[in-house]
């Protein structure tokens, strides 16, 4: 990262700082940044640098690390967006919905739901070791909801920004666990639905074409920031679908041969602005 001070005299320790800064108050009071942001030339390693100090401040508050998730997992929204990898963010536990649990809809700025398949890591990774075989070290595998929620007003961003507000990364919420040596994910139907309501449908082939594949990915681009996945890490390979607009009621995803996993929106659980801590 270039140590030169910018034209208005902030140099990039600073950019770091206020960009995680304001994307953890947006986060925190539901409110979202105006599109016009104090940081108009945010490169690619400041917002990974921003998105490891927006979670140090979750950490600050009492949360801890339960794995990664990945984004731009669908090569048409990689032409898209004239990205040729994926994005990683990751997760806390204050971001785990029990399954079946209830996701406070007032503590959003504008939800949307994508279904997923998850990754049960049973071994202590360090994704910048060369000789990692992280699908070796997959011990589970689960149907998943993710919640996106972008901190930028109408969901407006370009790729650095949206690295720098975790990818979006809001919620989520995970099946029963299932040994991937009993599933099949080459090309499975994958369901999304609001109450009886099938909202979007897909394939697991949706996610470069079979979710493995999604892990040479994540081994690159991780080893390249340094991080790490231990012993019970989830890692979220990324939407079989388009993200939907979160409703309130019941949500479930089903993927075949992984099971249902549900959720419900509830929109009068709304805390207090500016209130402190993780959900």
């Amino acid at each position: 990262m270039n140590a030169a001070a910018g034209r208005d005299g902030t140099t990039p320790v600073d950019v770091v700082s206020q960009v995680a800064r304001l994307l953890d108050t947006a986060q925190q009071n539901a409110i979202p940044v105006g599109t016009e942001t104090p940081w108009p030339q945010l490169g690619l390693d400041e917002a990974y640098a921003s998105q490891s100090a927006l979670i140090a401040r979750r950490h600050e508050r009492g949360e801890h690390g339960v794995g990664l998730k990945l984004g731009f997992t669908s090569e048409a929204k990689m032409r898209q967006m004239g990205v040729d990898e994926v994005i990683v963010g990751q997760l806390t536990d204050g971001m785990q919905v029990p399954d079946g649990g209830t996701i406070d809809l007032a503590s959003l700025i504008h939800p949307r739901v994508e279904p997923e398949v998850a990754f049960l890591i049973g071994t202590d990774i360090d994704l910048a070791d060369p000789d990692v075989d992280l699908a070796a070290a997959i011990t589970g595998v689960a149907a998943g909801l993710e919640i996106i929620d972008s901190r930028y007003d109408g969901f407006r961003f370009d790729l650095p920004r949206v690295v720098a507000d975790n990818t979006s990364a809001a919620m989520f919420v995970l099946g029963p666990w299932h040994s991937p040596d009993e599933v099949d994910l080459d090309d499975v139907p994958v369901t999304l639905r609001s109450g009886d309501e099938v909202i979007a449908e897909g394939t697991t082939a949706a996610i470069l074409g079979h979710p493995l594949r999604t892990l040479p990915r994540l081994v690159a681009l991780g080893g390249r920031l340094g991080l790490r996945l231990p012993a019970g890490s989830v890692v979220l390979a990324g939407a079989a679908t388009e993200a939907v607009a979160l409703p309130p009621g019941p949500v479930s995803a089903e993927v075949a041969g992984l099971g249902t996993v549900r959720a419900v929106g509830v929109p009068d659980r709304a805390r207090p602005l500016g209130e402190d801590g993780g959900r």
